[in-house]
């Protein structure tokens, strides 16, 4: 059996906090609030074990342990009372999949048209998978794949059989 491009994980203890705002005005209260600072476009920031990830001119998405959740949301919720927002604890609708080794690059470029190549070190891309929404971002060691839950099991086999070696787009 050829040895695998990539060790593919899923990752079960993630919370996610889905912010949509006018980043302009509550961009102070959020980065307060969360703990860290707002990422340019399609990029991440990280303070510590929090991720803070780009998705849209008007939406962020807060990755953090499932243990700091309730109080993320609580202090997101105070810190933005008032102003038209919306923070929602999304963590049951994502699934999240690392992508871990040497050519965890190889892997990810099987499935998903983006040049990781030009992707810098904290850029955040919301692309697909095969034919599955999903975003994505560098971690030390490779990458950490978000997407829909309810394609869970289908982005599992797609992320198992790219990586295996000798499929795809892997020259050997």
């Amino acid at each position: 059996m050829a040895e695998a491009l990539a060790h593919i994980r899923e990752i079960t203890d993630l919370g996610m906090i889905q912010i949509r705002a006018d980043l302009t005005e509550a961009g102070a209260a959020i980065t307060k609030a969360a703990a860290i600072p707002l990422p340019g476009p399609t990029s991440t920031t990280t303070n510590g074990s929090r991720r803070l990830c780009w998705m849209s001119p008007d939406e962020l998405l807060l990755v953090l342990p499932q243990a700091e959740l309730a109080a993320a949301l609580a202090e997101l919720t105070t810190a933005l009372a008032g102003q038209h927002v919306l923070v929602l604890d999304v963590s049951d609708m994502r699934a999240a999949f690392a992508i871990e080794g040497g050519r965890a690059d190889q892997v990810l470029a099987k499935l998903s048209p983006t040049d990781l190549a030009a992707m810098p070190a904290d850029g955040m891309r919301r692309s697909r998978a095969a034919q599955v929404a999903c975003g994505f971002w560098r971690q030390e060691g490779g990458f950490v794949l978000i997407g829909f839950r309810s394609v869970a099991d289908y982005l599992r086999g797609l992320l198992d059989n790219a990586a295996r070696a000798g499929t795809g787009l892997d020259p050997r």
